[in-house]
């Protein structure tokens, strides 16, 4: 999108870069994707110069986690994701002027540009720092590839931060860690990094927040206690080949941090925006100038946009600050947060193929998490789409059209104004100067509640004025109600349209306007209506039935299969367990995951000869655990109707298995309560099958190594 000549502000939008190691699910969506664009859209419409920049995030550990669990390298998986990210971002209807990603040639230049412009202003320097080294995997751990308890709050942590808490860890501070890899406990060794000296900031930055009361509580809040607690400096490098080299002599083998590299692509999008425009120096106008600038993310990010991202513009030296941080709570999912990496969520590719884009949308803008944590419900999504955006706005937009186009054909005439009439046309006014503020303060679901409260307005214009009375005895006065109410319509058509641009389109189509109506100014909303013929009126929304689509893919049933991590293994040694008869030990080769060992009970069953060289489907997400003394890092998947019969693949070792057409975001680690809870059996083909959907590797589907009933379970 291009840069609008305008007179209005400058406004310039970062919007939290989402990991492209994985689908986006709903809680990005929400954090940060539809919010910015809601804003962005509102200032476009308000004659504001707006530019807004997010990409694909691809050089953090879950990339190189997620390769090295599929054996693929990270660029084949950013590659994957960020592909699924612009069309799934396109899909919902969110419009930046640039969506970049990390692991381009120009974003790079610019960190490593920016990188240099901290060293040599003083901010970066050399220091020995002991992280941990897994003996077993012989390397250094980056943050993610550790995982303990919080020393905080006792909680899940990662080597970089508490999941439960929030608070940022050094991998080192995390209590019992373990290699996410091969679950040994690492070892502490020196190693020199280069660190960035943010505690030089804390001054600096609690005057810069002096002034910022108007910022979100929560925000405000958690950001003063962070830095009056004491600032540390933190490492900008790590020992890892996939990210941006470091810049100087001596630390070629090591990267910069990414989330010391990341944040910088706001700034490197900008500049690569400025260059697709021909224009290279445009980005200063935002940069340089006098502009406004306001994040978009969860409030998991909030400490790397209201301090880290801060004490790096300070030391680079004539960036501009944050202006408002409108960090979000959490989307929440039967009360636990979205999360790809323990694969909770709803995932945007899958809800793109079921609902409207708009639907999404609205539900998302109704229920956003700005104070509080909300949860995504079934029963509310489709009780909220089918009484307030079918049955309120919808409705009333049809009824409208359709009424006026059975008996005029186009926009009627307005005559003589009544009371009722002229108070009408004063709602439009005030609703949408209450609809404006919210959007400005970023109280997007106030914003919503008001666009909804206008349409429920004009359904009881409607229902008070009965048009359908009128028209047969009075069709000048019916002319002039619907005259007001076609001017309802219009003006739901552009304060739709930053909320709901699908739909804010189609109306605007229907009432015969030119042009698109995010190209209109926001007060065109109050502008008359000139002459127009009225196009055949159909529905904006439809209304939706769980019930119904439960029952069209067996019951969502597969719910919870995409959170398996399956595997081609093959056995390359058995033995008995040394302390239980019917137990045996494998050692398995899983291709670029490498070797395992798992403990499984199907001793009784088969010989030790029959085993060795087969190729059988493994979890190998599960959650280690150690079985009579040995500990087993994964489990076999074989149907059981009393006497187990193992499930056999003919693909190379560590190819994944999925269930067809559900869209695979394994978990990091499963519980095995999981597994006892997911619908996985044999079918009346005799295929293997999660949730009615067929297991398959690469060379086809996944069946029992013996016929067996349809129906048997697989455990």
């Amino acid at each position: 999108m291009s840069d609008r000549k305008t007179d209005g502000e400058r406004i310039f939008i970062g919007v939290a870069w989402p990991y492209a190691n994985g689908p986006l699910h709903l809680g990005t969506v929400v954090g940060c994707l539809l919010p910015a664009d809601i804003f962005g859209r509102y200032h476009r419409m308000q004659g504001n110069r707006v530019l807004m920049v997010s990409g694909s995030d691809e050089h953090g550990t879950p990339i190189t986690l997620k390769a090295e669990k599929e054996g693929v390298t990270p660029k084949d998986i950013a590659d994957r994701y960020n592909r699924q990210h612009v069309d799934n971002i396109d899909a919902l209807g969110i419009e930046l002027e640039n969506f970049s990603r990390t692991s381009n040639s120009f974003h790079r230049q610019v960190v490593q540009d920016f990188f240099l412009r901290l060293h040599e202003n003083g901010y970066i320097y050399p220091e020995t720092m002991e992280s941990p080294y897994c003996e077993s995997c012989g390397r250094f751990l980056p943050d993610r590839y550790v995982e303990g308890t919080c020393p905080y709050c006792g909680g899940t942590a990662r080597g970089d931060q508490c999941e439960d808490c929030g608070k940022t860890l050094e991998a080192g501070e995390v209590d019992d860690p373990r290699c996410k890899l091969c679950g040994e406990m690492p070892v502490m060794r020196e190693t020199e990094h280069l660190f960035f000296e943010l505690s030089a900031f804390e001054d600096e930055l609690l005057a810069w927040l002096a002034d910022k009361d108007f910022w979100r509580g929560n925000v405000i809040t958690f950001t003063r206690n962070w830095i009056r607690e004491g600032l540390e400096d933190r490492a900008v490098t790590r020992d890892l080949e996939w990210g941006v080299p470091v810049p100087l002599e001596g630390y070629e083998d090591k990267r910069l941090y990414v989330w010391f590299e990341a944040v910088m692509g706001y700034l490197s999008a900008s500049r690569e925006w400025a260059e697709q425009q021909d224009t290279p120096e445009a980005w200063r106008n935002w940069w340089q100038s006098d502009a406004r600038h306001y994040y978009f993310l969860a409030k998991d990010n909030i400490p790397f946009h209201t301090i880290i991202w801060p004490a790096m513009l300070l030391a680079h030296g004539d960036l501009r600050l944050p202006y408002d941080v409108p960090a979000n709570e959490y989307l929440t999912f039967s009360g636990e947060q979205f999360s790809k990496s323990k694969g909770i969520g709803v995932w945007i590719p899958d809800v793109l193929e079921r609902f409207a884009p708009d639907a999404i949308r609205y539900y998302l803008s109704i229920n956003m998490p700005e104070k509080h944590d909300t949860d995504w419900n079934w029963r509310d999504f489709e009780a909220k789409t089918n009484n307030e955006l079918v049955g309120t706005l919808g409705n009333f937009v049809h009824r409208v059209l359709t009424f006026t186009a059975k008996h005029y054909g186009e926009i009627p005439e307005m005559g003589k104004l009544t009371p009722d009439d002229e108070a009408m046309l004063e709602a439009i006014e005030k609703r949408g100067e209450a609809i404006s503020e919210a959007i400005e303060t970023v109280r997007l679901k106030q914003g919503m509640k008001e666009l909804i409260a206008l349409a429920q307005q004009g359904n009881r214009y409607l229902n008070e004025q009965e048009p359908w009375n009128l028209v047969k005895q009075q069709r000048e006065r019916c002319g002039t109600v619907l005259h007001v109410a076609l001017r309802l319509v219009k003006a739901l058509a552009v304060y739709a349209a930053p909320y709901l641009p699908h739909a804010g389109q189609r109306i605007w189509s229907m009432l015969g306007q030119p042009g698109q109506v995010k190209e209109q100014r926001w007060k065109a909303a109050l502008d008359g209506l000139a002459d127009a013929a009225l196009e055949t009126p159909t529905p904006l929304f439809d209304t939706i039935d769980i019930d119904d689509l439960v029952a069209e893919d067996g019951g969502d049933a597969a719910e919870g299969c995409e959170q398996l991590d399956l595997r081609v293994a093959e056995i390359s040694r058995v033995r008995e367990h040394p302390d239980a008869d019917r137990l045996y030990v494998f050692d398995l080769d899983i291709g670029g995951l490498g070797r395992r060992r798992i403990v499984a009970g199907i001793r009784p069953w088969y010989d030790e000869e029959e085993l060795e060289g087969r190729r059988i489907v493994v979890v190998v997400n599960l959650k280690p655990a150690v079985i009579r003394g040995v500990r087993s890092q994964g489990m076999l998947l074989a149907a059981d109707d009393g006497s187990p019969s193992l499930l056999v693949a003919t693909g190379e070792p560590g190819s994944v298995v999925t269930p067809a057409g559900v869209e695979a975001a394994p978990a990091d680690e499963v519980d095995i309560e999981l597994l006892r809870e997911l619908p996985l059996e044999v079918n009346e083909d005799g295929v293997a099958v999660c949730g009615g959907c067929e297991l398959r590797d690469k060379n086809g589907v996944v069946r029992p190594d013996r016929d067996v009933a349809a129906g048997t379970p697989i455990h």
